[in-house]
């Protein structure tokens, strides 16, 4: 047995106390998340390379590790120093947050080029996946994700950073629809608006609108404008239409405001209007009056013009829609402002509208009026009433100036042809029907009715046709006793 010198064993106790004093207390002090790392679970992630050279060496291996590791050969324990992590980078600045460790300053070199993390945030896996190193760019994919993009990049997009950014945030995106201009309006809704004058289906207009509405904007003010504006070009029906249009509209695509904008766009646009329709402001009278009475702008919406309008045309029009709603029951009257049209009106009502029309004529001989009267009636199947009437009146006044009066106007709405040669003839027809029953209050009926009839030849009003059937007396007549029994013939033939 070999024994050493009390000297040695003093200095070597000296040596293990001065290592004690250097490392017992840092070691302790450092961080252990390495080896929790390890070993997870039970399960060992990952091995120190000393350990791996252990494994694979077997019993050498063994006594490498009992001579190395925590026994000695000797059989005393030497407690073994923990492998030092990299907290403290020896070419970088440590991480944020974390301090550099004191005594892992002076390591050796060859830690500097460990695969590992060199702060303690790493999970201690070799960067990159095991696919860096010295000239290469990671895993085949990595190229797809990169932590950076470069915004002036042509390919750069900032939808994807922006979704990123707000999470689980919707994104909305709304509809940009182009607003049309007065002009395409104008374009797109006047011949919506002769569509509907001709079919009268208030629905698909609406619906027409309704689908226009997003591009139309702001200009929905102009729908009633136009509306109005093309019912004045044409007849009292089409205007009674305009209104029923305007109330069914009213709420769905239009509102107050629209409507009452329509009508201050038109009162500032009556001087031209006038130029077209002379009755201009009169008819927008009758549809301020109508609407309000149909409840789609206030009462109070003509109290709000007083004293802010100069225009004569203008205050006419607000004078014209203040007495219609001052009337007695003026509400339930305007429902029949423009009348009521001609196919629905009861043939005793016309008879009597067309007489009172044949006897303002005798009295002003006015043919313009009589023309638009006629017109205003929307009756043009029944014009051939008012040839009858008025050949009647020539049978029952017996007067030369009541004669020549009624020739012209029949002359006149022969050849403007508001009055057609069917009707012309139907009328005529119709008083030599009658011949008998008005020979018995008119005795002179028949040399009457001749001498007014070859009047109208020879204005062109008839031809000759309607000229052979006019009926002659009844009784024969004999030129004398001795001719024979011969018939006098009548005085045209």
């Amino acid at each position: 047995m070999n024994c050493q010198p009390t000297y040695l064993n003093q200095n070597m106790m000296e040596v293990e106390n001065r290592l004690s004093e250097r490392f017992d207390g840092l070691v302790d002090e450092l961080p252990d998340e390495l080896n929790e790392r390890r070993v997870k679970n039970g399960v060992i992630l990952e091995e120190s390379e000393e350990e791996a050279e252990a494994m694979e060496g077997g019993v050498e291996g063994e006594e490498m590790l009992k001579s190395d590791g925590l026994h000695h050969n000797s059989g005393r324990i030497i407690k073994k120093a923990k492998r030092p992590i990299k907290a403290t980078s020896f070419s970088e600045p440590s991480a944020p947050g974390v301090a550099p460790t004191q005594g892992l300053v002076n390591l050796n070199r060859a830690s500097k080029n460990l695969r590992r993390p060199r702060n303690s945030l790493g999970r201690g896996l070799p960067k990159k996946g095991g696919a860096g190193g010295k000239g290469t760019w990671g895993k085949l994919g990595d190229e797809m994700e990169l932590p950076w993009v470069d915004p002036n990049d042509p390919n750069y997009d900032s939808d994807g950073e922006e979704a990123a950014e707000v999470g689980k945030k919707t994104i909305k995106l709304n509809t940009l629809v182009p607003e049309m201009s007065e002009e395409d309006v104008r374009k797109a809704v006047e011949p919506l608006m002769l569509e509907y004058f001709e079919n009268g289906e208030c629905e698909e207009v609406l619906f027409s609108l309704e689908e226009m509405l997003l591009n139309i904007g702001s200009r929905r003010w102009m729908v009633p404008a136009l509306a109005i504006e093309l019912s004045m070009d044409h007849k009292p029906s089409h205007r009674e239409m305009t209104s029923q249009l305007i109330s069914e509209l009213y709420q769905k695509v239009i509102s107050q405001r629209d409507i009452g904008k329509a009508y201050d766009f038109l009162l500032r646009q009556l001087s031209d209007l006038i130029l077209d329709t002379p009755d201009a402001p009169t008819i927008i009278g009758n549809f301020m009056a109508r609407n309000i009475a149909d409840d789609c702008i206030p009462p109070k919406f003509l109290q709000s013009y007083k004293g802010h309008v100069t225009e004569v045309e203008a205050v006419k029009a607000l004078c014209r829609a203040d007495t219609l709603l001052s009337m007695k029951h003026g509400l339930v009257r305007l429902d029949n402002v423009w009348g009521v049209g001609g196919g629905i009106r009861p043939v005793k009502y016309l008879v009597k509208k067309i007489v009172l029309l044949l006897k303002e004529y005798l009295c002003s001989c006015d043919i313009q009026e009589a023309t638009r009267c006629l017109k205003d009636l929307e009756v043009p199947h029944f014009h051939h009433e008012l040839v009858y009437e008025a050949v009647v009146m020539v049978i029952e006044s017996m007067h030369e100036k009541t004669d020549e009066a009624m020739c012209k106007l029949l002359q006149a709405l022969f050849r403007s042809f508001v009055i057609t040669i069917e009707q012309m003839r139907a009328g005529f027809q119709r008083v030599y029907d009658q011949m008998v029953d008005i020979s018995i209050d008119v005795p002179q009926a028949y040399s009457v009715l001749e001498r007014w009839v070859l009047r109208c030849r020879q204005a062109g009003i008839i031809n000759d046709d309607i000229l052979k059937k006019m009926p002659s007396r009844g009784r024969k007549r004999f030129v004398s006793e001795g001719d024979g029994g011969l018939i006098k013939d009548s005085s045209y033939w």
